[in-house]
């Protein structure tokens, strides 16, 4: 069985865009299309939220980033993530503002997740939220996924 990775928006966003000018988001552009190359080492899942977020902007754009996400398997919306998600908010492990962030580690957690693959730096794959992050969803009663860039995650 192959390990369970939910492909988070900034994925599929890197994985799609056009080449940056920018030598950091280019190379982290590089790295998402060699990981992705890899990609049936995994299971690949993703999320509404996701979509929703895949959906926004640029319509052609929108309609790329959609048509790479049709080969995850959609996540059921549950209540318990809905409340983990509130609670990861409400616990201090991501602010406010971040709440569809919040989603995406609740979704991943809920389901049992193994990984949690993002370029979402600022609120899933920090390092300084990490620990607390992993403390609600223990306390919530569920096991977190490991969050990672597609630098961290091995390929296979």
């Amino acid at each position: 069985m192959n390990p369970k990775t939910y492909i988070e928006t900034s994925i599929v966003s890197y994985l799609t865009a056009l080449p940056s000018h920018d030598l950091i988001r280019a190379a982290h552009q590089q790295v998402t299309r060699d990981w992705w190359a890899t990609r049936e080492s995994f299971d690949l899942f993703t999320s509404q939220f996701v979509l929703d977020e895949a959906a926004a902007g640029d319509e052609r754009a929108a309609a790329s980033r959609l048509a790479t996400l049709q080969e995850a398997m959609l996540l059921e919306v549950t209540e318990e993530a809905i409340l983990l998600a509130e609670s990861l908010v409400a616990g201090g492990a991501l602010p406010p503002k971040a709440r569809v962030d919040a989603l995406h580690v609740a979704m991943a957690a809920v389901h049992g997740m193994d990984y949690l693959l993002t370029w979402n730096c600022k609120h899933i794959a920090n390092a300084s939220l990490r620990r607390r992050i992993e403390d609600l969803c223990r306390f919530a009663g569920v096991e977190p996924p490991i969050i990672c860039t597609p630098v961290e995650l091995p390929r296979e």
